[in-house]
């Protein structure tokens, strides 16, 4: 079978589409035929190596997707052959509290594929039975391919961490991306009032079709005060933060008394200032939020299926087109999600 491998850190040019032998299911396992596999900015950043985290080579990337049942290792029921599922980002290797409880994203030995295992960038893939999750009548796997990693995080992030209530007013920061897409629609199915920032005239428009109702532009200094100026001063409940240095001093001079920020990540760098005075004066509370519980797919499948959730899909790309997926995510140039298909299949 094909597989997006690297065997080195590196630009897009380290991407290799290469042969590589099918994998068969163990006992609790199923064997998988990959319909499409979504690429996020944690496969840049596994790509181009993280201080502290060692990479084994190869490593095939892929964090999340979707696929068909094609066989059943030894122990395996309740999925059958030709089913549709989609395929979890996260594992865990050993039964633990936060497992049973359904939120195994904060287990010790919690991994993502692509990142601490090969993930989904291939044919086929072997994968423990319970982390494949039956897809509902008359959803497209293609888009479905682009939901679960940025919807899970969303989720963790606004539902779990932050927990938004109805009526509150909640900023989502880079509200075209994968994950603040998903924030922006997490956040409105709550009942939020939603505030989005975006870096173009395109993206603002999508994030302004997504439910918000007032997007400014993050790349202009003014950005923060013109938040302000559209809530009359009174600042946001929530902040969903995942852009980091760029934006973080907008992002915490926006909140409003007793505000809570969520951070989920840092695409412009891992530092940033805490005005400890703001912080106390304020009554502020600064939350970090990884991942997001097993426990939600099964509402984020349901919003799906009902129309409540929509994936944001700029294009489809073949498998082996990995390293331009690779190019325009990392050049701000997709508007939404980037899917990969194996074959030639490039509609969704």
């Amino acid at each position: 079978m094909q597989a997006v491998r690297i065997h080195e850190h590196g630009g897009p040019e380290v991407l290799r589409v290469e042969e590589v032998p099918r994998p068969k299911p163990g006992p609790g396992q199923v064997l998988v035929r990959v319909i499409a596999a979504s690429v996020n900015h944690l496969d840049l950043w596994v790509r181009r190596g993280m201080p502290g985290f060692p990479v084994p080579f190869p490593r095939i990337l892929g964090c999340d997707g979707t696929g068909e049942v094609v066989e059943l290792g030894e122990g395996v029921d309740g999925l059958a052959a030709g089913t549709l599922v989609l395929l979890e980002p996260g594992f865990t290797t050993k039964p633990s509290a936060e497992v049973e409880q359904g939120m195994d994203h904060l287990a010790a030995d919690y991994g993502i594929r692509g990142e601490h295992g090969d993930g989904f960038d291939a044919e086929y893939v072997a994968i423990d039975a319970h982390y494949c999750r039956p897809l509902p009548d008359g959803l497209d796997p293609v888009r479905t391919a682009a939901t679960p990693l940025v919807f899970v995080t969303a989720w963790g992030a606004l539902v779990e961490r932050a927990k938004v209530r109805e009526g509150e007013t909640v900023l989502i920061l880079g509200g075209a991306s994968g994950v603040g897409s998903a924030g922006i629609q997490v956040a409105r199915d709550l009942g939020a009032r939603v505030i989005a920032t975006a870096g173009s005239p395109d993206k603002r428009d999508l994030a302004r079709d997504l439910g918000a109702e007032f997007v400014v532009d993050h790349r202009d200094p003014d950005w923060a005060k013109q938040v302000q100026s559209h809530l009359e001063r009174r600042g946001c409940d929530v902040v969903f933060e995942h852009v980091g240095p760029a934006t973080w001093r907008g992002s915490m001079s926006c909140l409003a008394r007793n505000g809570r920020l969520v951070t989920c990540g840092g695409t412009t760098g891992p530092k940033v200032e805490i005005l400890l005075p703001h912080l106390f004066i304020k009554n502020l509370s600064v939350l970090g939020s990884t991942m997001g519980p097993r426990k939600a797919f099964g509402p984020i499948l349901e919003r799906l299926a009902s129309g409540a959730y929509r994936p944001v899909i700029d294009r489809v790309l073949p498998l082996r087109e990995a390293a331009l997926a690779h190019t325009l995510l990392e050049e701000r140039q997709a508007l939404g999600k980037i899917v990969l298909v194996p074959g030639d299949q490039t509609t969704a």
